[in-house]
Order: C-alpha cells, then sequence, then structure tokens
C-alpha cells in the first residue's frame, strides 16, 4: 500500500468529515470528486471517468463501487477495505449496485448527500442516480462538504505543496534556457516536463498553457506548437505537481525586441500582483483581493484588457483543471484562513495591439500574512 500520508492523518480527517455531515444532519456521504476520495483516503486513480462513488455513514462504514480495473488500485493506493465491483455489461446501471450498499447501511428513507459538482458524475449517470434513488431516501446536493475542509492545508500538506513550488522553479529554469528565436515550443515543453518528473513530480491536472505570438493572448492550451520568432513573446502558465498537489506561476517573456506599451503592461501586472499579496491576508475575504486587482487595473486603463477572476486556490486536484474552490472574484465571501495556498495571475491581453503581459504566483496564507513559495525573481525578461 502506497499512501502518501499518515494514519494520523487521514484519521483526523475522517473525524472533521463526520463532524461537518452531523452539523449538517447528513447520513452518508456518496462522494463522486476524485479529490474528495484522495484526501479521505488516499485513493488515487482517474477511473472516476466512469460511475464510482465513495460511501461514508455516519457509523464510519466507508465502501467503495467501482469497476474491476480500479480494484487493485484501490488496494494498492488507498486504506479503503471494502470494495466493491459493478460489471460491464450492455445497459449495465451501477446505481442499481449503490442502491444494494444503502440497503446494507440502513440507509432507506434517510438523508444522503451527494458530490454532484463532480466530473466524475456525468450528468446521464446523476439522472440514472436521481431515479434510482427517487421516493428512497432524501437527497441533498453535498458538493462542497469535503471541498471547504480540503481548503486549509495540513503540515503534511503544506510539505507536499512546497516540493511542488520547488519543481516549478525549476521548470521556469528551462523555459529562460530555452525560449529563443528558432526553438519549438515543443522543446521548451518538453524541457519543463523533464526536470519536474525528474525530481520525482507528477502529471498536472491540467496541460500547460503554452503560446507565442498569436497565441500568447490565449489563457488555456490549445495543440498549435511555434517555432518562435527574432520578435517575439511567449506567455506559459504551468504548475509543478507533486503527489497531485500543485503550485502553478505564469510569465509571459519577451523575445528578441521589447515594445514599450508592453512594458507598461508588466509594471501594471506587478503593481497589481503587489497590492493583492497585501489583501491576501487572514480575515479579509478572497472578493476584496480581486477588488483590488480590478481597482489597479482599471485606473491604470486596462479595463478591457483584464480578467474578472485573478485566482483560485490550490491543492490536490485531478484532471481536467487544477483549479479549486474557491475562485477570487468579485464578491466571493470566503474569509482567507492561514493554511489556505492561492495561485494569483495577473492577466492582461490587448487584442488592439495583439499584446499579452501575465504575471503569475502562487502563495501559502500565513498566521501574519503571506509567503510567495516561488523563488524566482519577478522581473520582466526579456531573451
Amino acid at each position: 500500500m502506497s499512501l502518501h500520508f499518515s494514519k494520523e492523518e487521514f484519521k483526523s480527517r475522517k473525524s472533521k468529515v463526520l463532524t461537518s455531515m452531523k452539523e449538517q444532519n447528513i447520513d452518508a456521504l456518496l462522494m463522486f470528486r476524485q479529490e474528495s476520495m484522495y484526501w479521505l483516503t488516499g485513493y488515487d486513480t482517474f477511473g472516476y471517468v466512469f460511475f464510482q462513488t465513495l460511501i461514508l455513514d455516519q457509523k464510519g462504514n466507508m465502501i467503495l463501487l467501482t469497476r474491476a480495473p480500479d480494484l487493485r488500485q484501490a488496494q494498492n493506493t488507498s486504506n479503503i477495505e471494502d470494495i466493491r465491483i459493478w460489471v460491464d455489461k450492455d445497459k449495465s446501471n451501477p446505481t442499481n449496485d449503490l442502491k444494494i450498499i444503502l440497503d446494507e447501511l440502513n440507509l432507506k428513507g434517510k438523508k444522503i448527500g451527494i458530490e454532484y459538482e463532480a466530473y466524475g458524475l456525468t450528468g446521464k449517470n446523476a439522472l440514472k442516480l436521481n431515479e434510482t434513488l427517487e421516493n428512497y431516501c432524501v437527497i441533498e446536493d453535498k458538493s462542497t462538504l469535503i471541498t471547504k475542509l480540503r481548503v486549509t492545508k495540513s503540515k503534511e500538506e503544506i510539505t507536499y505543496v512546497r516540493k511542488a513550488a520547488e519543481l516549478a522553479d525549476k521548470a521556469l529554469d528551462q523555459v529562460w534556457k530555452h525560449a529563443k528565436a528558432g526553438v519549438s515550443e515543443s522543446k521548451i515543453l518538453a524541457e519543463m516536463q523533464r526536470v519536474i518528473f525528474e525530481g520525482d513530480g507528477d502529471y498536472p491536472a491540467n496541460e500547460f498553457i503554452i503560446g507565442s505570438g498569436h497565441n500568447a493572448l490565449l489563457c488555456r492550451y490549445q495543440a498549435e506548437k511555434r517555432i518562435l520568432s527574432k520578435n517575439d513573446q511567449l506567455s506559459i502558465e504551468w504548475a509543478g505537481t507533486y503527489k497531485h498537489y500543485h503550485s502553478a506561476m505564469f510569465r509571459t517573456i519577451i523575445i528578441g525586441k521589447s515594445n514599450p506599451k508592453q512594458i507598461k503592461m508588466y509594471d501594471a501586472c506587478i503593481e497589481a500582483l503587489t497590492n493583492c499579496e497585501k489583501k491576501l491576508i487572514p480575515g479579509n475575504s478572497v472578493g476584496e483581493v480581486f477588488n483590488i486587482h480590478a481597482k489597479t487595473f482599471d485606473d491604470l486603463g486596462y479595463n478591457k484588457a483584464r480578467m474578472n477572476a485573478c485566482g483560485y486556490s490550490l491543492g490536490a486536484t485531478f484532471s481536467p483543471n487544477w483549479m479549486d474552490w474557491p475562485m477570487l472574484y468579485t464578491e466571493n465571501p470566503y474569509v482567507v484562513k492561514p493554511g489556505n495556498v492561492f495561485f494569483m495571475h495577473m492577466i492582461l491581453m490587448d487584442s488592439v495591439n495583439q499584446l499579452a503581459m501575465n504575471l503569475g504566483e502562487t502563495y501559502l496564507v500565513t498566521e501574519n500574512g503571506n509567503e510567495r513559495l516561488g523563488k524566482q525573481k519577478l522581473d520582466l525578461v526579456t531573451l
């Protein structure tokens, strides 16, 4: 068994979930978020792309319902002892298998929480689930019950986040080393991933975002790989990943001759990031952090170039993305707490002049403020 946390850590997490279930008057919780399963038991898989759920009742009983390929996966990576298999066949309906388990746990007529907001629970399967449980029990959406517990990191988790930050820093070294005219974006990505894997890191929960020239203004990965020009711009967002914990960074690098307008955009990003750092402290809401981001850019004339969010929590996440709850956007009431980990990104996209400027760093919230986990310089780099 390959567990990444101590028995005491897992015991504490389970106790917190059971307490939260009791406070919310839930007799059982059906987990469909892979992040919840990993955090609670260590279970590590991408099998959540099929119907799969982890059941936890108020008595502490824990049963995993999954497919045959994940039986040994759960045995090797988790502390789950009771694993049930539903059989692949034409017109199979694993929610019927789930109902049998619920009967065993005497949950008929009880109140059951469900993680509906989960990539592992497709709309089609959710409809099947609701139909199967209709008139059987009371169901409630409890998508964030465990998510709200996961948002504050333990000492053991922070150790992994710091390791992820070290890997992110090493990846940036490779960008600076290889980003030059005549080099393919593919080469840059390959070298970044190489040092992360050599450092015992993992695949990230989503693709690294890389784009030069016209693609430097994109905030998502896409398949075109350009060769860098003599005068170019390269935007890249990536994360060091360790035991599925992420520490992200974002940079725009200038290749060749710099543009005065782009330098002004960089100055605005630095000012916005600095102002956000001052707001990312215990007691403030994440909405306040976004508001100072927006005000800074708007006051400098970049309202149309900025985004409507400036970051999000990071932790142990699985495909298709590394963004975690909560996001930094206006009026979000979540109050910042020590142990939170946030990626803050300052993004400017000038479509008129086809210029991009991005600057992003990951921060650990401390008792007295925050700590930038990346140790690389924030300077605008021209290569």
